[in-house]
């Protein structure tokens, strides 16, 4: 995701559906994590236990932490050209959407092995990623097309991805960044879609690409990254450094702006991910210059 983003233990798979078990509701973890001088971080992926990861857009890098401890290394280093925008974990594998590099990438989220690369739509900017049981999907901001790579059942990518043409309600302003945030259904077979330039936020066939405008009453939510938590949709808006909570209707055809989710340490937050009762958003900072002192973090908000 970029606003210019399950393979679980049972007791944390547990958590994240019918919220925290006593000894995590209780226990307490930091609200800030710190990120190494100048990453630059864009997209975070919750992996198995209390593992935290995040990327870079200034080289790629990957930064694998812990969010009880608070602790973290560079899982996988830097390279100049490389941007990691949206990440999402499956199974193992982190997979990251390459934004200009118009490649998605799968790495072995404990090694920091690269285990594929994966040619998407060229002339685009490769912006979100979400991962199902049987495929992982990629947005591109650019261009008004989204794209499914297959999966075996291990998570492992089986062939090239399937080009979907986005149609329907679904609106594309040249040169801006439309399609950011993307999440899906518990049973894959519906996505979730947001365009950051219109502000509207769509629900997607996967087969078909149709896409249907959710009607928020007329409120714009101009979102980067989104999170899905039973029915409610929360969406990191950066330049108001809130997370807008949004309460979904059955079949999502409609919804509710209810709430906002806000911390004296945002600081142009751009994507988040959920662990337990809280939400973790990472301050990528637009507007001040990515030098190799300037502090980045991972901030946590209750939910």
């Amino acid at each position: 995701m970029f606003r210019i983003r399950r393979f679980l233990t049972v007791v944390v798979g547990v958590a994240l559906v019918f919220g925290a078990p006593p000894a995590l509701a209780h226990e307490s973890l930091p609200d800030v994590i710190d990120l190494p001088g100048g990453f630059f971080p864009e997209g975070i992926a919750i992996g198995p236990g209390s593992q935290v990861y995040t990327g870079s857009l200034v080289d790629g890098a990957i930064w694998k932490g812990d969010l009880r401890s608070g602790r973290g290394v560079v899982l996988v280093e830097g390279t100049e050209g490389n941007l990691a925008v949206g990440l999402d974990f499956d199974r193992g594998n982190l997979w990251v959407s390459g934004g200009l590099g118009a490649e998605g990438r799968v790495y072995d989220a404990r090694t920091g092995d690269l285990l594929a690369a994966i040619p998407l739509g060229a002339g685009g900017f490769i912006n979100d990623v979400i991962v199902t049981r049987r495929a992982a999907y990629f947005t591109n901001s650019f261009v008004p097309e989204i794209y499914e790579v297959p999966l075996d059942h291990s998570g492992n990518p089986t062939g090239p991805a399937r080009t979907i043409m986005l149609a329907g309600d679904f609106q594309f302003e040249p040169g801006q960044f439309n399609a950011n945030g993307i999440e899906a259904t518990a049973n894959g077979r519906r996505l979730i879609v947001v365009n950051s330039f219109f502000g509207e936020i769509y629900t997607v066939d996967p087969t078909t690409g149709e896409a249907r405008l959710i009607d928020l009453g007329g409120v714009a939510v101009n979102g980067d990254g989104l999170v899905l938590a039973g029915r409610t949709l929360y969406a990191v808006e950066g330049s108001k450094n809130q997370i807008t909570e949004i309460r979904l209707a059955p079949g999502s055809g409609s919804g509710a702006v209810v709430g906002a989710l806000t911390s004296s340490l945002f600081d142009v937050p751009t994507t988040a991910a959920r662990f337990g009762h809280s939400l973790y958003a990472v301050n990528a900072k637009f507007g001040t210059p990515p030098l190799p002192t300037t502090p980045y973090e991972i901030v946590r908000v209750s939910r």
